[in-house]
C-alpha cells in the first residue's frame, strides 16, 4: 500500500510542478507580450528615423541614439533585418516556459526577464512559492532514481559482489550515464543548433545545470539563426532533469 500511494504522490508532484510552470508561462505572457510588442514597434521607428536623418545627425543625437539602441539590445529587442520581427516574440509560450524553469530553478540568465510592474511582481509571488516546490521535486525525482540505485546494487550483491565495491559502480555508473545524458549529448545538440563549438556547448550545459547562469551562452536568442518551434521548453525539461541528477549524486 505505502509503495502504490508514494507513486501516487509523487505522480501529483510531477503534474502539480508541470501545472505551476505551465500556468506560470501563461502569466507571464499575458503579463510581457504586449509591452514587448510596443518597444519592438518603438525600436522599428528608431532605426526607420535614423536611417532617414544619418548624414545631418549632430554628435548629441548620434550619442542617444547610441543609448536608445544599446537599452532595445538589453532588452532582448534586436533591430535587426526588415521588419524587425515583431511577430517573433521573446515571450511566446516556449520562451515564457523556459523563463518560468530559469526562476524556479534560479538559474536567472538574466536575458529575458519582466519589464512590465504586474510581471515583476508577479515574479516575486512566483519564484517564492515556485523554488521550494522545485526542491521538493527534485529531491523527490532523486529519490526515485536512487531506487533504482538500490535495485541495481541488490542485483549485484545477489551476484555475489561485495557491498563496498557495489556502492562505488553504482556511482561510477550514474555519474557516467549522467555525464553522457546531460552533458556531452546536449553539447552536440547545442553545437548544431546554436552554431557554437563543442566546448562552448559543454560550457553552457555546466554553467546551466550548476545554476550558476551568467547568461553570456543562452539557446534561441540569435536573431539570425531558425529554431524549431518548442526548442526552448525542451531545454527546459532538459535543465529540469540534469538539476534531479545533480541532486541524486548529492544523494548517494
Amino acid at each position: 500500500k505505502t509503495m502504490c500511494s508514494s507513486k501516487l504522490q509523487t505522480g501529483l508532484l510531477v503534474a502539480g510542478y508541470f501545472i505551476y510552470l505551465l500556468v506560470g508561462a501563461a502569466v507571464f505572457q499575458a503579463l510581457e507580450r504586449t509591452a514587448e510588442k510596443q518597444e519592438k514597434r518603438a525600436a522599428a521607428q528608431m532605426k526607420e528615423t535614423f536611417l532617414q536623418n544619418f548624414t545631418h545627425l549632430t554628435m548629441a543625437e548620434m550619442e542617444q541614439f547610441m543609448k536608445n539602441l544599446t537599452e532595445a539590445i538589453q532588452n532582448g529587442v534586436y533591430p535587426v533585418g526588415n521588419e524587425l520581427q515583431i511577430e517573433d516574440s521573446n515571450w511566446d509560450f516556449s520562451n515564457s516556459f523556459f523563463f518560468a524553469g530559469t526562476v524556479v530553478s534560479t538559474i536567472g540568465y538574466g536575458t529575458l526577464r519582466p519589464r512590465t510592474a504586474g510581471g515583476q511582481i508577479f515574479c516575486v509571488f512566483f519564484a517564492l512559492f515556485g523554488i521550494p516546490l522545485n526542491v521538493v521535486f527534485l529531491h523527490r525525482v532523486g529519490k526515485m532514481l536512487s531506487l533504482l540505485c538500490k535495485k541495481l546494487g541488490n542485483f549485484l550483491y545477489e551476484k555475489g559482489m561485495r557491498k563496498k565495491k557495489i556502492k562505488f559502480l553504482t556511482l561510477l555508473f550514474f555519474l557516467a550515464t549522467g555525464i553522457l545524458v546531460f552533458l556531452c549529448l546536449p553539447s552536440v545538440f547545442f553545437q548544431i543548433t546554436e552554431g557554437w563549438s563543442y566546448s562552448e556547448g559543454i560550457y553552457f550545459a555546466f554553467i546551466t545545470l550548476s545554476t550558476i547562469g551568467f547568461g553570456d551562452y543562452v539557446v534561441g536568442k540569435q536573431p539570425d539563426r531558425n529554431y524549431f518551434s518548442y526548442y526552448r521548453t525542451l531545454v527546459a525539461i532538459w535543465i529540469l532533469f540534469g538539476l534531479a541528477w545533480i541532486a541524486l549524486l548529492f544523494n548517494l
